[in-house]
């Protein structure tokens, strides 16, 4: 039989309802009961998570030139961290940062790109049948957990299409980065009006999604009045089913509801896309701006964007590399192609870091979206000349309400799993589990 949570949910976002209207209001102090610290109460800033994934590892101390052209490792730790230079965008939040050395996931291994995306969360190696055979990933392991109290679980997005020659022809395991089940891959998004429907509603203007929201909630309750009255008539076998029916009938209404209760005051939403950019400095903007826009509405609470597909093409003559960046990635130990690379690099680092700055100046409860957020950002590759899986460029940003300190480079044990990031982090989330994937411990100086 399905389970879905039905448990009502009393949210901070209490609305005002009189004459046919509800009223959002912010929040206030008096939704705090005297005497009652912020975190004891349901009022306080809920965790957010994110996983920002780029392709074709990045310049690290991984080609015979060493460290002359490591454009990527830091140093130090508090008043004397250092962030390499594709990290430097990050300067003035790098007390949020969090970077490791010695990081590898085997469970790529030797697959060139075909298992990059899939096994970058999971840390598994998956099966080689016909069917997905995978495990279920870090983002949704998360979102089953901190993902149920809003109108979407997750989002899961792209900045152009994931399906590249380069990259297997498409396979389960190269088109996306999220799988909600070990046989069930999620797709990647990458059209922003889509996702403006998913986040908004099926029309342009607030008075349309409104008017579609309340005709949807009045049809899924006019289904539930009418199946719940055939029970009285049906054997044990066909209430059974009709019982699965109700409990997704119930689902789908809450989640309505959530949508229904979005707090959207002081939030700048933006006119709905007509679709995929041609200049990918906003279409990558605009992908960047859905997330915040979802994040402050708090209608998800965990999202995952793929910033270039595995095995792309991507030209970038935004900073003069004329070439595509899968070419560039094979740069045979060219000086001049590595140059061409560590711009690539840099550039969607600088675009990362524009959305971790708007979410360090968006008010989140007593601190900001920033405050209580943590974010993965990094590559299932190391040497992409290579292919190599170790080390691997991999940084955590965020506060995680107090749960973690940056301003450090952490030197692990050779070959650390990257699976110990991600135990660490479902352990910083609050979503503490014994292992996860290969994993063989937490790191506890994050």
């Amino acid at each position: 039989m399905a389970h879905f949570l039905t448990k009502k949910h009393l949210s901070r976002r209490k609305l005002l309802r009189g004459g046919g209207v509800a009223l959002a209001l912010p929040f206030l102090d008096a939704m705090v009961p005297a005497g009652t610290a912020l975190a004891q109460v349901e009022a306080m800033p809920k965790k957010r998570a994110g996983f920002f994934y780029l392709p074709h590892g990045t310049i690290m101390n991984n080609t015979p030139f060493g460290k002359e052209v490591d454009a990527w490792t830091s140093s130090g730790s508090g008043d004397n961290f250092q962030l390499g230079h594709i990290l430097e965008p990050m300067d003035s939040l790098k007390h949020y940062l969090t970077t490791f050395e010695n990081i590898e996931n085997n469970a790529a291994g030797g697959s060139v790109h075909t298992l990059n995306p899939a096994t970058w969360l999971s840390c598994v190696r998956p099966g080689s049948g016909s069917i997905p055979e995978l495990a279920t990933t870090l983002d949704q392991v998360i979102a089953q957990q901190l993902g149920q109290e809003t109108a979407l679980p997750s989002l899961e997005l792209a900045t152009e299409t994931t399906i590249q020659v380069a990259a297997g022809n498409g396979g389960f395991y190269a088109v996306t980065t999220s799988f909600s089940a070990p046989n069930k891959p999620l797709p990647m998004e990458f059209n922003p009006r889509k996702v403006f429907i998913q986040l908004m509603g099926p029309y342009d203007t607030e008075a349309e999604r409104e008017a579609i929201l309340t005709k949807n909630s009045s049809i899924l309750d006019m289904i539930a009045d009418r199946t719940q009255a055939l029970q009285k008539d049906l054997g044990s076998g066909d209430r059974a089913l009709l019982s699965d029916y109700l409990d997704t009938v119930r689902e789908i209404e809450r989640r309505v509801q959530l949508a229904g209760e979005r707090d959207l005051s002081g939030v700048d939403v933006p006119a709905a896309p007509v679709g995929e950019f041609e200049n990918f400095d906003d279409q990558i903007t605009m992908m960047f701006d859905l997330i915040a826009l979802a994040y402050q509405a708090d209608l998800t609470r965990i999202a995952t964007l793929v910033m270039a597909a595995e095995g792309t093409d991507r030209t970038y003559e935004q900073v003069n590399v004329s070439g595509g960046f899968h070419p560039t990635s094979h740069h045979t130990n060219d000086p001049e192609r590595i140059a061409d690379l560590t711009r690539i690099q840099r550039y969607h680092m600088e675009q990362f870091t524009k959305f971790i700055q708007k979410l360090a100046d968006t008010p989140d409860g007593d601190g900001s979206i920033l405050d209580h957020s943590m974010f993965l950002y990094g590559s299932n590759m190391g040497n992409s000349n290579q292919h190599d899986n170790y080390p691997l460029p991999e940084i955590l940003v965020g506060g995680a309400s107090g749960a973690h300190q940056g301003g450090q480079n952490l030197i692990l044990p050779e070959r650390t799993p990257l699976a110990n990031i991600h135990l660490t982090m479902l352990d910083r989330l609050g979503i503490p589990q014994e292992s996860f994937g290969n994993s063989t411990g937490l790191i506890s100086e994050v």
